[in-house]
Parts: structure tokens; C-alpha cells; sequence
């Protein structure tokens, strides 16, 4: 074999049974790691300041914050993990069958925690909108704790049971391919927890809301009789911002994750390869460098809790008590 040939091999030294490296064009793999890189970066990166923020700040140990602070953890990772699928980009898994199955059960794990913590988060802000007298009561910090801890658990151990140690690397056509096969029992049991039942109860709920915020803006459009045009523009507003506002959560949650899930539609055992499916998997992960900007930046806290990160103002003393609200 001559080395042009033994160039295009992901273990050279392994001729007979080695992947081939995806022949791509330089500007298009360029492309595709500066793409790739950025959004993990980006994704890491918002996250972080939602993790120092909510765990520095004293005024922000809410049960609200504690469920942006864990949907904040599990989306960091994922930027994390995304690194690997920058490794991809030329087809070749280097890291061994070991790492792979490795790779995919952390993977499940973390994406399965983040759906769950958009679901809590949604029940939350149910409960303050359309029960605000029974929140404090109904909502604690005590009982926010709990759900996220039974979240992880529930993610872990439902994604690790999931997974046939045996089947390690037996699904790889050469040396050098991450595969993992999703059984279909399985799948349809991922496809229904991960997925119908989590988009199925945000969308409710996210429409309860936007209900109950259109009732409260006519409602105050119907009190006042003074300054009815002004009213009427702002209660106009307030809708158009709700509506808007939930639209952005449902949608993008929907657009990221469709594509991912639509695979175990087929209704077969899937066999999917990680490196031919990096565009939907990435989209997936993509999802997670959302969730800060749609969950956090929306508020004022976020904002100003920034700006004393930025500026290392977090180091002083008694920073931690800074009014950030």
C-alpha cells in the first residue's frame, strides 16, 4: 500500500481493517471545526456564568434558581461532550470501543437530565403563574432539591440499564467507528420518557401560561377605564411578549431535538453511527447553548450578575450579598 493510500487510513498501521478518513474538501472541514468548536465554546461558556452566578449570589438560592442552576449543569457538559464531535469531523474515533460506549451513556445521561430540567422548569413556572397564593407553599427550596436529585438518578440509571456491555465495539465494520445500537424496546422507551412525555407536558403547560397571561392583560385592560388607550397598549404588548417569548421555547426545543428522535420513529432496531450522524446529534447539543440565552438572559439578575463576573467583582468581600435583583 503506498502512503497516499495508507494517508486516507485512520490507523495506518492497521491496513486490513482500519476506517478510511471521510474525504472532504479543506475549506469544508475548516468550516466545520470552526462551526463545531464555537458553538461548544459558546455553549460551555454561557453556562458557567449561569453556574457562578446562581451558586455565588446569595439572593439567587431560589427554588427557580436551583432548577436554572441544574439545567445550566447538565448543559455545560454537553458543551463539553461536543468536543468529541469535533474529533469526528474527519469519520475516526481514536479512543477505543471502551471510551465509546462511555462516550454515548454519558451522552444519554446528560441530554436526558437536560429535558428534564426544561420539564421542572416548566411546572415551576406553572405553579407561580397559575397558582401564585400556593407557590411558596407548593414550591420550596427543600422540595426543588429533591426533584432534581431524583432527575439525575432517574437519567443515570435509566441510561446505564439501557446499555449491553457485551455488544461493546461488535456493530463496528472497522477500527476507528464509534457504533451503538438502539434496541428497539429500548428505543421506544427512551423515545416516550426522553421525548412525547417531556414535549407533551411543556406544551401544555406553556399554554396554560400563555392563557392565564393573555386572561391577566385584558383583565387589567378591562379594570382600568382612565387610561384606557395606554392600558390597551400595554396589555397588548404583554401578550405579544408572552406569546413570543413561549414561542422561542417551544420551537427551538422542538427544532433541536426532532431530528434526533426521529430516528427511533423507524420503528426497527437502529443502528447509529456517531460520525454520520454528527449534524443531528450536534443539533441536538445545540439546544443546550439556547437554554441560557431563552432561560437566563430574559432576566435582569443574569444581566447584572454578568458584568460583576466579568469585572472580578465576585472576588471581593462580601460580594455574595451584592443586590442583583
Amino acid at each position: 500500500m503506498n502512503p497516499t493510500e495508507e494517508a486516507e487510513l485512520c490507523f495506518p498501521q492497521l491496513p486490513n481493517s482500519s476506517c478510511r478518513i471521510a474525504k472532504r474538501s479543506p475549506s469544508v472541514t475548516l468550516l466545520t471545526y470552526i462551526l463545531l468548536s464555537s458553538i461548544s465554546l459558546l455553549t460551555v461558556t454561557l453556562n458557567l456564568l449561569v453556574i457562578i452566578a446562581v451558586s455565588h449570589f446569595k439572593q439567587l438560592h431560589t427554588p427557580t434558581s436551583l432548577l436554572l442552576l441544574s439545567l445550566a449543569v447538565s448543559d455545560f457538559f454537553i458543551g463539553l461532550l461536543m468536543l468529541f464531535q469535533v474529533m469526528l469531523i474527519d469519520g475516526c474515533w481514536y479512543l477505543g470501543d471502551i471510551m465509546c460506549a462511555l462516550y454515548y451513556v454519558l451522552a444519554s445521561i446528560i441530554t436526558s437530565a437536560s429535558i428534564g430540567n426544561m420539564v421542572l422548569i416548566s411546572v415551576d413556572r406553572y405553579v407561580a403563574i397559575c397558582e401564585p397564593l400556593h407557590y411558596s407553599t407548593k414550591v420550596t427550596q427543600t422540595r426543588a432539591q429533591l426533584f432534581v436529585c431524583v432527575l439525575w438518578l432517574c437519567s443515570a440509571v435509566i441510561n446505564i440499564l439501557g446499555v449491553n456491555p457485551g455488544q461493546t465495539g461488535r456493530y463496528s465494520s472497522c477500527s476507528g467507528e464509534c457504533v451503538f445500537v438502539v434496541d428497539y424496546a429500548v428505543g421506544r422507551v427512551d423515545l416516550l420518557l426522553t421525548f412525547i412525555c417531556p414535549v407533551t407536558v411543556i406544551v401544555v403547560l406553556y399554554m396554560r401560561v400563555f392563557v392565564v397571561a393573555v386572561s391577566q392583560a385584558r383583565a387589567m385592560r378591562s379594570h382600568v377605564v382612565a387610561v384606557t388607550r395606554s392600558v390597551s397598549v400595554t396589555a397588548r404588548k404583554s401578550e405579544i411578549k408572552a406569546a413570543r417569548t413561549l414561542g422561542v421555547v417551544v420551537v427551538a426545543f422542538l427544532i433541536c431535538l426532532c431530528p434526533y428522535f426521529s430516528v427511533a420513529l423507524t420503528g426497527q432496531d437502529t443502528l447509529l453511527n456517531t460520525s454520520s450522524s454528527a449534524f443531528v446529534i450536534c443539533l441536538f447539543s445545540f439546544n443546550s447553548c439556547l437554554n441560557p440565552v431563552i432561560y437566563a438572559f430574559f432576566y435582569p439578575w443574569f444581566r447584572k450578575s454578568i458584568k460583576l463576573i466579568v469585572t472580578l467583582e465576585i472576588l471581593e468581600p462580601d460580594s455574595c450579598e451584592a443586590n442583583i435583583t
